[in-house]
């Protein structure tokens, strides 16, 4: 920080220039994604954010179609409904020739593009379609380069040194690009056409192509990417085929939710799409990772938030995160890597940088709520499924858990859980809220480590009771009434350090001198989640959150309008972000407030139909709604992002008051809630256990009419009415 109290960037993600594209295309599977315009190209202008990834390495950085010397003209371009496929049409410009006559009109040859990805390559299928009554001779180029920058390079983290490009490998109808790296790794990508071009060379492949009139000619790619090498080829069929199947499961595994409003139908297919994109073909199994293009990788709270926000539709999304993090969960204390053990994962990356440490997020737990967190949704699975031997496993994990609260956690002993970074690689804050300026006071001045969150007391607070209530179950009464009693003790604790009477709201956090941050931020409303909010000061906060300061008409600002550091137009401190209202909702309807709720979750529907092919983004900026306009985009946001694709999923089940319990084979409906945009749903293929049912839920007045369409299995549905 400098003298002017200004935090300086810390990881930032360098903004020196316009992206590429404003409605950038992106495809993922695994630990590949691809970052293109809609031409399907891959730009080198812009933030450099455009490219084919892999493991945190750009094997594509430039990517480009020619025809006659020319970029084509788009006609149109869309990722399909399951965001697996790409698809875009092209055609010529004008082509002259030796004189200013046009010899072949724009519009006589039409393109397809066709892509997807699968395993560790890029498949392509440039289909050309001769409309024209001549024959055409078809000059064609494919540009491309790579320059395996890693991912933190790309965000514009400078590097001393680099490792060395290795020389290109052409063979007949393959290019290799080779990269070895610092960390003795070499990667290469291999771009292989399926027929002999006219010539290629490091940066091209030439074709020429006889297309008679009507005639229907492909060129098939595939950009392999592998570390050491690319393995044997396949055709575009055949990947196909593959990646098909291997998607088909993902689908069955989450209910259709759909409604008579077709916009809200519309987000929910998007949705559930982006969210399985993040899953799908992950090494950790029904892992969601956290966002592309920044953020495509295993991120401790973003899986636990996500996991939660669609437990009641697919709880086997939670058993994967809760195994995974228990897993790599820490064993030993390390600074650099933020460690302690007990302590839960924050971040894994397996970049050249991260290898080498130039970052410290090859394995960094230095997030301060991951570990309760982890413990809140080990108690929301099991109240889920009853799966007492998968709770018997994790159990070990969550003793540790706890033990890292009370020891490490709450490093002074007052009773809070607060967070300092243990070297100067590490992040500043730890909590959500991640940017260096997050956490401040009323007069803007960077709050003192160690800091308690305000949010992360409510994380503590849940995660003791569900600790209690899976220790009753495992038959240790004794240890469920310590829990209990420790949680209830940091209920009134809290009350009586965090809640700031003049505010109207609970302060930001604590600094290291026990100072509260008398800061009103969207993280009081997170405090409504977890429960640990008085029922009488409730009310207070949710209305605060729903007035001018806070509500943009788009959402809730994560810092009000009139506070020191408010920057609608930042990451932290003004902005919207589609997970933190979802909690907030959810928050909201545990108290009784689910009109409240409703209002929030219609202005994300509004959002939705206002942005590209409806995906919510990471956030947008916190400007207030103008009439006619729609919200104003964050130029670096992840677009899809797994806790944000989530979020309304999240929102639907505080209003509808919906608990499964697959263990007694019941679904409860808690004094169901739709907002008026939204008269009708219907739920389809919801498990619960061995049971499959089908609902249609009805708004009647305040009320709403649940009907089982049909069901397979002795499941009971209640409905708890007002």
């Amino acid at each position: 920080m400098d003298r002017s109290g200004i935090a300086q960037p810390q990881y930032y993600i360098a903004t020196t220039a316009s992206p590429a594209d404003d409605r950038a295309r992106v495809l993922k599977y695994g630990k590949l994604f691809l970052v293109f315009d809609r031409h399907g190209d891959v730009q080198t202008s812009g933030l450099g954010e455009q490219g084919l990834f892999n493991d945190g390495t750009r094997h594509l950085s430039d990517f480009r179609l020619e025809l006659w010397n020319e970029r084509p003209l788009l006609l149109s371009s869309t990722v399909a409904a399951n965001n697996f496929l790409f698809t875009a049409d092209v055609t010529n410009l004008d082509v002259s020739r030796y004189t200013d006559t046009i010899a072949i009109p724009r519009g006589t040859l039409h393109v397809v593009r066709s892509r997807f990805l699968w395993e560790e390559s890029c498949f392509e299928k440039i289909l050309f379609v001769n409309h024209g009554l001549n024959d055409l001779e078809v000059p064609i180029r494919i540009r491309f380069d790579a320059d395996f920058a890693d991912l933190f390079e790309v965000r514009g983290t400078h590097r001393e040194r680099r490792g060395r490009r290795l020389d290109e490998e052409i063979h007949g109808r393959s290019v290799g690009l080779g990269y070895e790296g610092l960390d003795g790794l070499v990667r290469k990508t291999t771009i292989q056409a399926d027929i002999e071009p006219v010539n290629a060379s490091e940066h091209a492949m030439n074709f020429e192509l006889l297309v008679r009139p009507k005639e229907r000619i492909a060129i098939e790619l595939e950009i392999c990417c592998q570390p050491g090498g690319s393995r044997k080829s396949v055709s575009y069929a055949e990947g196909l085929s593959s990646a098909s199947s291997s998607l088909a499961g993902l689908a069955d595994g989450f209910p259709q939710i759909t409604s008579q409003n077709s916009r809200f139908t519309d987000w929910m297919e998007r949705s559930v799409s982006d969210f399985q994109m993040m899953i799908a073909g992950n090494p950790e199994h029904n892992y969601p990772y956290a966002g592309v293009p920044w953020f495509s990788t295993v991120f401790g709270r973003d899986g636990i938030i996500a996991a939660l926000q669609v437990l009641w539709l697919n709880p086997e999304i939670a058993r994967g995160v809760l195994d995974f993090l228990a897993a790599t969960q820490a064993d030993r204390t390390d600074p650099v890597a933020d460690s302690e053990p007990g302590k839960i994962l924050h971040e894994l990356r397996r970049s050249e940088m991260a290898v080498l440490g130039e970052v410290p997020f090859g394995k960094y737990y230095g997030s301060v709520d991951a570990t309760p967190l982890f413990i809140m949704l080990a108690g929301a699975y099991f109240d889920r499924t009853g799966d007492r031997p998968f709770l018997e496993h994790l159990w070990p994990h969550l003793e540790r858990a706890l033990v890292w609260i009370d020891e490490y956690g709450d490093v002074d002993g007052d009773g809070f859980v607060e967070y300092a970074r243990h070297s100067d690689k590490g992040l500043v804050q730890q909590g959500w809220k991640d940017s260096n300026d997050s956490v401040f006071h009323a007069d803007g001045r960077i709050a003192d480590a160690p800091i308690a969150l305000c949010e992360v007391q409510g994380y503590v607070y849940a995660a003791k009771l569900a600790a209690s209530r899976m220790c009753r179950t495992l038959g240790d009464a004794t240890r469920s009434c310590d829990l209990e009693l420790e949680a209830e003790r940091l209920r009134t604790q809290f009350e009586e350090q965090f809640w700031c009477e003049d505010l109207g709201m609970y302060a930001l956090a604590l600094d290291g001198r026990k100072r509260p941050c008398r800061v009103r931020t969207s993280n009081a409303g997170q405090c409504l989640y977890t429960g640990i909010v008085s029922l009488e000061r409730a009310r207070r906060v949710a209305d605060a959150l729903l007035a001018s300061e806070f509500f943009t008409g788009w959402g809730i600002r994560t810092v009000a309008s009139k506070e020191a550091r408010y920057n609608p137009l930042s990451y932290h401190n003004g902005s919207v972000w589609p997970h933190d209202n979802a909690m907030i909702a959810s928050g909201m309807a545990k108290y009784g407030y689910k009109k409240l709720a409703g209002q929030i979750l219609l202005a994300l529907l509004d959002v939705s139909s206002e942005v590209d092919l409806h995906r919510l983004p990471e956030l947008f900026c916190g400007l207030t709604r103008r009439s006619n306009e729609g919200p104003t985009l964050y130029p670096v946001a992840c677009s899809p992002q797994a806790w944000a694709a989530a979020a309304p999923y999240m929102i639907l089940e505080a209003c509808l008051g919906i608990h499964v319990n697959a263990e007694h084979e019941r679904i409860t409906f808690d004094r169901p809630f739709l907002p008026e945009g939204i008269p009708q749903l219907t739920i389809r293929n919801l498990r619960c256990g061995k049971c499959v049912v089908d609902l249609l839920l009805e708004r009647r007045g305040d009320s709403v009419l649940v009907h089982r369409e049909s069901k397979q299995g002795s499941l009971e549905i209640v409905t708890i009415a007002s």
